[in-house]
């Protein structure tokens, strides 16, 4: 097949449509919205912890690692119980997820120092970007080489420092972020840069760079569903602008998922929020024990487990089990058992996620 000679960026057509900067329009109003509503929530870490661990279950998926919701949470509390190699991988995500917000909260940037970071966490692995040539992109099912990316050890290192200068100098490109964030996204994809964890990193990326661009403050908006979703028409896309520089379409789908995802998004975080005022008045009128800390502990993960009350809270050990007896007793928590060890169940919100995302 014929070997695509990947371009610098920026590309040399025209990304400002009439139908993109409609579309970019409404994305960015829904992605406003979410901003807005993200910013409500008493303790951020709660939306942080519970959608991180959803997008890490889905990004994977996109790869073919499937696991539970159940094995997800249980690897979270009990990894030294657990040996399910799905479920690490999907953890080694949410690790470099959040690893990434703390490196472009700090530093207000995205370099390839950090990109590399992020994908070692994933892959645990230093390999950093491919030095040996080989690397084909084959379609599954028929194992035909659909892409060939840059094979050569110095061309993959250009091409990165060129999108390095992309991603954190505007004066560069001054479009829309969110156009941008496509393009930043398949330039990636094409670079193709490491051996392992390519798209993995990538959409982490995607999250990275609407909270560099001061879109979100924090990392909530994951496009990985949407992707699984519509993940022929991802492929095609991408690969449209390799065969056909058809930059409008591929940016249009992006821009749809974002906008999608945002209202999504929004409904996951409304029916946290009633969750929580509805434990919270609940909780307060039965146990004199109720205090924000707890909320927060609660909701900080659908599990939670006798060490984690104890830490959150400053109690005893044996009071922070007694606490949660009581409220197992009381119907808010389910006790199960792994191990020697009990832990507790948010069932509201462990099925929030589970009827959002299957």
């Amino acid at each position: 097949m014929n070997i695509h000679l990947l371009t610098k960026l920026p590309p040399s057509v025209d990304l400002e449509t009439k139908q993109i900067l409609k579309k970019c329009s409404q994305a960015n109003r829904c992605l406003a919205e979410l901003k807005g509503l993200s910013g409500t929530i008493p303790n951020q870490n709660i939306l942080i912890n519970t959608l991180s661990i959803q997008e890490a279950k889905d990004s994977s998926e996109v790869e073919n690692i499937i696991t539970t919701h159940d094995e997800l949470f249980k690897e979270e509390l009990f990894a030294e119980y657990l040996s399910n190699a799905s479920a690490k991988e999907v953890r080694y995500y949410t690790i470099a997820l959040k690893r990434g917000f703390e490196l472009v909260s700090k530093n207000r940037l995205l370099t390839n120092n950090m990109i590399i970071e992020i994908q070692s966490e994933l892959e645990k692995n230093k390999t950093g970007f491919r030095k040996m040539p080989g690397t084909e992109l084959k379609n599954p099912r028929t194992g035909e080489t659909i892409y060939v990316p840059p094979q050569n050890e110095e061309d993959i290192k250009d091409l990165m420092q060129n999108l390095e200068c992309y991603l954190n100098d505007d004066d560069i490109s001054n479009i829309d972020p969110l156009i941008k964030m496509a393009v930043i996204h398949y330039q990636f994809e094409s670079i193709h840069p490491f051996y392992d964890g390519n798209g993995r990193t990538g959409r982490i990326i995607n999250i990275l760079y609407l909270v560099q661009k001061n879109l979100l403050n924090i990392p909530v908006l994951y496009l990985s569903q949407y992707i699984i979703e519509h993940k022929s028409d991802y492929y095609h896309l991408l690969q449209g602008i390799r065969d056909n520089n058809n930059w409008e379409e591929w940016i249009l789908y992006m821009l749809d998922g974002i906008e999608k995802t945002s209202i999504e998004t929004i409904k996951i975080i409304q029916e946290i929020q009633q969750l929580m005022m509805d434990y919270k008045h609940r909780i307060r009128k039965s146990y004199k024990f109720y205090s924000q800390d707890l909320l927060n502990n609660l909701f900080c993960h659908p599990y939670t487990k006798i060490e984690f009350v104890q830490r959150d809270l400053g109690v005893t050990r044996k009071t922070a089990a007694k606490y949660l007896d009581e409220l197992s007793v009381g119907g808010f928590l389910q006790k199960e058992k792994i191990g020697t060890n009990h832990f507790f169940i948010n069932k509201p919100l462990y099925e929030l996620f589970t009827k959002n995302h299957g």
